[in-house]
């Protein structure tokens, strides 16, 4: 067993070849003892090596059943973190790319979400009167701070069921880190657009007057996915107007705007059902993560189905790009040398808040 941990910097010059070898070897080696995850917004010459895909808490639930030693997760860091709070004590989470982050997850950290509770406390008793409820693309300490506060977490396919019940507990709503999918949920609700409105968390008060708390259900963060903010209402006019017969799909963390206009919303999961159980022969547009298109329409190609990226400007998650297979490579050689790099692990103060809000959602 090597004394020190393999350098990084030797992977940078091979090629995906190499490496796609050196991943396969890796895994025989570790064998039951490693779980690799692989994101549905994942590059496909890594997550051609995922045990598991899927959307981030369906992952993290797969490793955690699993008698995997090694959770290796090809996503980003919130992902990971989610892992490592639902998975046993004597698994250890790893990511292979500690840079790969998520901006929308950015966008509201813990010390903005407690300035704002507590600017929404000198309105109206906070405590009594509102649910936080994250995204699960957030950080860690956002799912704890929505435990130690009677909230709780969401997905995208869970959002309405998760929205209702923190109605049942209280009469607002604090949704954070994406407006988007609260707006969009909330529209699904029947709640008026007035009835929601944005903090800014960059303005004293989130640049609301108190009769604006006093009069919302909802109060969205003002966070977005730098991907899908992309889709523009034009871009379902035009192809509207040069393919008449297609279909929509959007996420619902594309704007209020697109998904209106939109045939069908719903998860990443739901969209690959939904085109998946399509007749042979249709055609759709899709607002959401390109690399999840183009798989999706290679895979789809032998039954003539088209999967058009929605945006004439290609972009796929930067942040989830970073994952390379010369990433997962070299975490992969040091599991196999006895090495653990790039550990994600969250402090248990944190995590046991977290779990109690994660299980809020899980219980409903």
């Amino acid at each position: 067993m090597a004394a020190t941990a393999i350098d990084l910097q030797p992977y940078a010059s091979l090629d995906d070849e190499d490496c796609e070898q050196r991943i396969i070897k890796a895994k025989q080696t570790l064998g039951d003892r490693l779980v690799i995850l692989g994101h549905h917004y994942q590059r496909d010459e890594v997550f051609k090596h995922a045990d598991f895909s899927g959307d981030s808490l369906k992952l993290s639930r797969e490793a955690a059943k699993s008698n995997a030693e090694y959770i290796v997760f090809c996503g980003v860091h919130f992902m990971a973190e989610v892992a490592d709070i639902i998975s046993r004590p004597d698994q250890i989470v790893l990511l292979p790319d500690l840079s790969a982050g998520c901006a929308m997850a950015d966008m509201a950290d813990l010390d903005q979400v407690e300035r704002a509770w507590t600017e929404l406390s000198s309105v109206l008793d906070a405590e009594q009167s509102i649910t936080p409820v994250t995204y699960i693309n957030s950080a860690a300490n956002l799912k704890s701070f929505c435990g130690k506060h009677g909230g709780v977490v969401c997905t995208s396919t869970n959002a309405q069921k998760i929205i209702e019940w923190s109605f049942a507990q209280r009469e607002k709503v604090l949704f954070f880190p994406d407006q988007h999918l609260g707006r969009n949920t909330g529209v699904k609700m029947d709640i008026p657009l007035e009835q929601m409105v944005t903090w800014d968390y960059d303005q004293p008060m989130g640049g609301l007057t108190p009769e604006d708390i006093r009069q919302a259900k909802i109060i969205l963060w003002k966070g977005f996915c730098s991907v899908h903010q992309m889709f523009k209402p034009e871009q379902i006019e035009n192809f509207r107007r040069e393919t008449p017969n297609g279909k929509v799909i959007s996420h619902p963390e594309a704007s209020y705007e697109v998904c209106q206009l939109s045939d069908y919303v719903g998860s990443t999961e739901f969209i690959i059902k939904t085109i998946t159980d399509s007749e042979p022969g249709s055609q759709w547009l899709v607002g959401t993560e390109l690399n999840l298109v183009n798989r999706l329409h290679q895979t789809l190609a032998d039954e003539n189905k088209t999967v058009q990226f929605m945006s004439p400007m290609l972009c796929m998650c930067s942040t989830m790009f970073r994952i390379d297979p010369q990433h997962l490579a070299w975490v992969l050689e040091n599991l196999v040398e006895g090495h653990v790099v790039n550990q994600i692990s969250v402090a248990e103060d944190v995590a046991s808040n977290a779990r109690i809000a994660l299980q809020r959602m899980f219980d409903n």
